[in-house]
């Protein structure tokens, strides 16, 4: 099982690597392509777009697929378009390469989800998850700087390069270690739909988009924030992201228990306490300790609410949680694209480079209050439940004692 959870991280540390590291290496690609910054950032929107369209569809075709297969064949999908990536001799191929390279993530890790909590008990199922997240924070920590440095020194087209061997080994360690987990009868694309249907599965997914983009609302802009309100260097970025990677990585490791124990209260928690950090980060911007500090918390706080909801659409979404789990990585990168968007807006607007910090804790209350209401719901279609039970009890017992009479 250790073996197997570590495959899984490792699949989820090439992920990271290569989402993130490319905003580290965009000066370069511009420059071997030929092409200006700007136009060079929409490589990141294209695996951006890669994963939201390759979630559902990819997990749909890959329906009757047994898991350990489809993670085999997902992986080796992301291997390739990582050596597109790097062999892309313009801005069109690369850009549909990044697209390639986006499409196997959401469903690596919503699949990656599901055989995680299958490998140990139910009562210990979020921790298993969590800890193939680990993989996700600590490319924060090592691969995306990494990366990005190996980039900058031998072309950006080596951080590529790299990210696809990750890939191989990740490869190699689910044919190795991951067993085998054969689908259900029930399985196949019109059952993963009709779970899919679920209120509280949609519910789940807008508190993912809604509340997490509060966190990318900050991330986005942090580097400019950090440089123009904080004062340090360009060159301390790279180590500051590096301490979120820090914060991403502790909230994961206490996500899993905490979830486990009481998963609605742990994403109520999350994302209040997301939004107190996000507006506490509007007055310490200005101060280096103070800014530090509240920045490995936001980290810590974004990655808290990660877990609790992958675990929620999974259980929602019952019998067929494999699209709901992938899913989630679509919503989170919706997230994303509206955060940046959303915090970009108040920038330009001439609220000042800190607005986002606000913007954020909007998003974040805003998230929270979806995930109050299906939490509402919850307990609502509880006591429903019940109370049809309990007539349904009541008159099988009438029925019962009823007298019989015959002709």
């Amino acid at each position: 099982m250790p073996l197997a959870l570590l495959a899984l991280a490792v699949v989820a540390f090439g992920i990271g690597t290569t989402e993130f590291a490319t905003m580290g290496l965009l000066p370069q690609i511009a420059d071997g392509i030929g092409v200006s910054v700007p136009q060079a950032g929409n490589v990141v929107s294209a695996y951006a777009l890669g994963v939201v369209v390759g979630a559902p569809l990819l997990t749909g075709i890959g329906a009757r697929v047994p898991h350990k297969r489809l993670l085999l064949w997902l992986s080796a999908l992301f291997v390739v378009g990582n050596v597109a990536s790097a062999f892309a001799p313009d801005f069109g191929l690369l850009f549909a390469a990044r697209f390639l390279a986006g499409l196997p993530h959401g469903a690596l890790f919503g699949v990656g989800a599901v055989v995680a909590s299958k490998l140990v008990a139910p009562d210990r199922a979020a921790r298993a998850v969590s800890k193939m997240f680990l993989g996700l924070t600590i490319a924060n920590i090592v691969g995306v700087p990494a990366g990005t440095a190996l980039g900058q020194q031998l072309g950006w087209r080596s951080a590529y390069g790299a990210v696809a061997v990750i890939g191989v080994l990740a490869l190699i360690a689910l044919a190795l270690f991951v067993p085998d987990q054969p689908r259900g009868r029930q399985s196949g694309i019109r059952h993963e739909l009709r779970a899919m249907g679920n209120r509280q599965v949609a519910i789940g997914l807008g508190t993912a988009v809604v509340g997490f983009g509060g966190f990318f609302a900050v991330y986005s802009y942090l580097v400019p924030m950090l440089t123009n309100l904080t004062g340090i260097s360009d060159s301390s970025t790279t180590l500051v992201l590096a301490l979120y990677g820090v914060g991403m990585t502790l909230g994961t490791l206490v996500a899993g228990p905490l979830t486990d124990r009481a998963l609605r209260p742990t994403m109520y928690g999350g994302l209040a306490l997301l939004a107190a950090a996000l507006v506490a980060f509007y007055f310490t911007v200005h101060s280096t300790v103070g800014a530090l500090i509240t920045i490995t918390f936001i980290g810590a706080m974004g990655s808290l609410i990660t877990t609790p909801v992958q675990m929620l659409l999974m259980a929602k979404a019952k019998n067929a949680p494999t699209m709901a789990a992938a899913s989630n990585h679509s919503a989170f990168n919706l997230a994303n694209a509206g955060g940046a968007w959303l915090g970009g807006l108040a920038i330009s607007a001439g609220w000042g480079w800190a607005s986002p910090s606000l913007v954020g804790a909007a998003l974040a209350v805003a998230g929270l209050g979806l995930a109050f209401a299906g939490g509402a719901m919850e307990r609502r279609d509880g006591r429903t439940a019940s109370s049809e039970v309990i007539t349904s009890s009541a008159a099988e017992t009438r029925a019962e004692a009823a007298p019989t009479h015959q002709a």
